[in-house]
């Protein structure tokens, strides 16, 4: 038998014209080595295998005998501003190759970016091959069979009616972030799904009479302004057409599927056929009427039915040039499954992978999942969550939290993934209006103020700014509450657009990339710092400066920890870094009269609060506050992300000490997603933590798909896989100035092989065993000067 199976699947592969073997051979066998390979089928659609390209996501899993996957894509936002599914689909074969006592395997296959399936009974022997465009939003199910088989495709729908979403604090309107505490209905509107001819059509089209922006600009107070703010959400329509080749309407059924009641909209294979292909064709636009979204759907289909073969030879292009440009392989020839060290690099690559599938999104990937969410009831962190359909997330789906997001996009410097950098750097430039109105209208001056919990369209999210009369603790204003702020866990929080900013800096320092359409962000970022804080001072003491000269920032607040902050470290320490950057930066990118206003801005920065330990000095959170709250580190923000201390650099030992000696109570937040203490002590060379933290960050957790996370957070949980792969970066490369520091925390028994970026369009390749570096490689090789390598001892 097993022979005969080896055969088959030989036969079976040629048969696929554009298949999933089609690709040249691979350059060597570790990154083949990380495919994920299950020979079993699945029991729901959390053990799901996932698979993308450009910007559309689809777990894919088989279950009782038929193939399903569900369709996520970036920026498919209802009128309540939630990250809606765009479906699922379920494929029936006859004879069916799945049946009990046969043969099953299914393989993610990273270097084509493909996921492959076959099965073999005595009826039947058919591969199946899942894959995504990467330039156009138009999915591919290639089937290829050893004998004539038949064809059932589903797609099932589950908004079919309208629904009121109740007002359960955080459990139903969770999605919705913003209407978190609403007093008023909440509906989620039903999609409109028909057959048009041999084809499946749907499409979810806002209500423009309902939508959560307007709701949300008359709770702040800014009906005088909102035509001066973008809607991202009015007329915004998505949807698909879903055909096959021979394939017929075939009526429609009903289901139901983890608790969640569908409709199926069915098409059949006309007849019996050795291969079958279905593609199904995405389309979202912002638009005046259906008639232009019905247009634009048609000219993508048109479009894309011209060049199939092309756009697998360009999938396969685009996955082979990622691949190449950047790599951690950790004990690749010592290791496998049960190695920590292994497990480790392989889940880093598999990170990696599930961001790539979002590389050209218009919106960024999201720290709560992405694309890649499934049943809630699947979930085991769901807090509370019973009974919820496919679109259900904590933290919402247009709602976007900083302090998060920003873990999901700092690895991607250090990997090259700049082009996969735009959709977080445009988010905040489409917003960059709304956020300056509202620091106009509210106080009168300059600048952008962005908040922690902020809605696509640049306003803070509603449940975090507040509705007055809220019968929920959690999304209530009350009335004494300064206009402007948030209400909740985040008052006076503006210090991540600095970060964003210095991100942004950071991508031009490696890149070299041009980043003029993003210094009007930045610019505003540190000017709103300047203005709203000399307004403040002078509010109370009639002096825009301290005694000595200085900003006094305050109100404001340390991260989530230190409430009623003054002068926290974190803002502070961003200051000072994303002012330093833009001193340096060419007078292409700053005038001499900007030079000279940064300069002035930067002296007039307060220096970062120190505190006294044990008889040794250390980072305090702020230089005062009322009291402290979530268990977040502020303090060693002027390590990670601003890079103000750290090997190579100044009095380590003032940030070593702040962590050993003073933050040991905190260091208990380890399993919380967007814990830092990985990063933290590889940049203050602490090999034995930073590796401890690396295996919990990357190590395997027993989820089917080893990448997936199911934490607090929702699952799959993006923001504790991208802590953990900055983290690993920077065990293995660090820079200070020109200078590039190697291995400056990183364990002797991992063997590695890896190839990552240094800043000044500089690429480091290496190989280490033992500890030793056997082999290093810098391009240019005139940066092979600034090279240190820290090897342990």
């Amino acid at each position: 038998m097993k022979k005969r199976l080896c055969v088959m699947l030989a036969g079976i592969t040629c048969l696929i014209s554009v298949g999933c073997s089609a690709g040249r051979a691979s350059e060597g066998g570790v990154l083949d080595s990380y495919n994920v390979v299950w020979y079993s089928q699945s029991k729901n659609a959390g053990e799901s295998m996932l698979v993308g390209g450009g910007d559309v996501g689809l777990n894919v899993w088989v279950e009782d005998d038929e193939l399903l996957f569900y369709i996520g894509r970036s920026g498919t936002f209802d009128e309540n501003n939630q990250m809606l599914k765009l479906g699922r689909v379920r494929i029936r074969l006859a004879p069916n190759p799945f049946g009990k006592g046969g043969k099953f395997r299914q393989e993610l296959k990273l270097r084509e970016g493909v996921v492959e399936i076959f099965g073999e009974t005595a009826e039947a022997s058919s591969a199946i091959c899942v894959w995504v465009e990467v330039f156009r939003p138009v999915i591919h199910v290639d089937i290829s069979s050893a004998r004539e088989v038949s064809v059932e495709a589903r797609y099932e729908g589950w908004r079919n009616a309208a629904r009121e979403i109740p007002g359960d604090c955080r459990k139903s309107r969770f999605p919705c972030l913003g209407l978190v505490g609403y007093p008023g209905k909440v509906t989620m509107y039903a999609d409109r799904v028909s057959h048009r001819g041999d084809a499946v059509v749907w499409y979810h089209s806002n209500n423009n009479d309902d939508l959560v922006f307007d709701k949300e600009v008359h709770q702040q107070g800014l009906d005088e302004v909102k035509d001066r703010i973008w809607n991202p959400l009015k007329g915004l329509t998505f949807g698909g057409l879903m055909k096959g080749e021979g394939m017929v309407q075939a009526g429609a059924s009903s289901g139901r599927y983890a608790e969640t009641d569908f409709v199926a909209w069915k098409l059949a294979s006309r007849r019996a056929s050795r291969t079958h292909k279905l593609k199904i064709y995405l389309h979202t636009a912002q638009v005046e009427n259906m008639g232009e979204w019905t247009k634009g759907l048609d000219e993508l289909v048109a479009e894309a039915g011209r060049d199939t073969g092309l756009a697998w030879v360009k999938k396969g292009q685009w996955w082979e040039q990622f691949w190449r440009r950047s790599y951690v392989f950790i004990n690749s020839g010592k290791g496998g499954r049960g190695d920590a060290g292994w497990e480790v690099g392989r889940n880093y690559q598999l990170f990696r992978y599930m961001l790539a599938c979002n590389a050209y999104g218009e919106w960024p990937t999201k720290f709560n999942g992405s694309f890649f969410t499934y049943d809630p009831v699947f979930v085991r962190n769901k807090r509370g969550v019973k009974t919820e359909t496919p679109d259900f997330r904590t933290w919402g789906g247009g709602s976007f939290t900083a302090q998060n997001q920003r873990l999901v996009y700092w690895p991607m410097i250090k990997n090259g993934d700049f082009d996969m950098m735009k959709p977080q750097f445009e988010y905040y430039r489409r917003a960059l209006g709304a956020a300056e109105v509202r620091t106009k209208f509210y106080w009168g001056h300059e600048g952008c103020s962005f908040t922690e919990q902020l809605e696509n369209y640049g306003l803070p999210v509603g449940s975090c700014y507040g509705w007055l009369d809220s019968t929920c603790r959690w999304g209530r204003r009350e009335h004494d509450t300064p206009v402007g702020v948030q209400a909740h866990g985040v008052v006076y929080q503006f210090g991540n657009q600095l970060e964003f900013s210095f991100m942004i800096l950071e991508y031009y320092r490696y890149s070299g990339r041009d980043i003029a359409a993003y210094m009007p962000f930045i610019e505003s970022s540190v000017r709103f710092f300047d203005e709203h804080y000399r307004y403040r001072q002078k509010q109370r003491t009639g002096e825009e400066l301290d005694e000595k000269g200085h900003l006094v920032i305050y109100p404001s607040r340390a991260c989530e920890s230190y409430v009623d902050a003054k002068n926290p470290t974190d803002v502070i320490a961003g200051l000072k870094a994303v002012l330093g950057s833009l001193l340096e930066l060419p007078e292409n990118l700053v005038s001499e009269e900007k030079s000279q206003e940064f300069a002035a801005i930067l002296a007039r920065v307060p220096p970062l609060a120190v505190q006294e330990k044990d008889g040794k000095r250390c980072l305090a959170g702020a230089e005062s506050w009322s009291r402290f709250s979530v268990g977040e580190i502020p303090e060693l923000y002027p390590v990670f992300p601003y890079g103000l201390y750290g090997v190579g650099k100044g009095d380590l030992e003032l940030v070593r000490h702040t962590w050993t000696g003073c933050l040991r109570d905190r260091q208990k937040d380890v399993r919380a997603p967007w814990y830092q203490g990985g990063v933290f002590t590889a940049r203050l060379g602490l090999t034995d933590e930073a590796e401890k933290i690396a295996i919990l960050k990357l190590g395997d957790t027993g989820e089917r798909f080893v990448a997936f996370r199911d934490s607090d957070d929702w699952a799959p949980d993006h923001n504790w896989l991208g802590v953990g792969m900055i983290g690993l970066q920077e065990m293995l490369i660090q820079a200070t100035g020109r200078e590039i520091y190697l291995l400056p925390a990183w364990p002797s028994e991992w063997d590695v092989d890896f190839r990552l970026c240094a800043p000044y369009e500089t690429v480091v390749e290496g190989s280490v065993r033992d500890g030793k570096m056997e082999k290093l490689k810098v391009t240019p090789s005139e940066r092979g000067a600034d090279i240190k390598v820290m090897e342990r001892k």
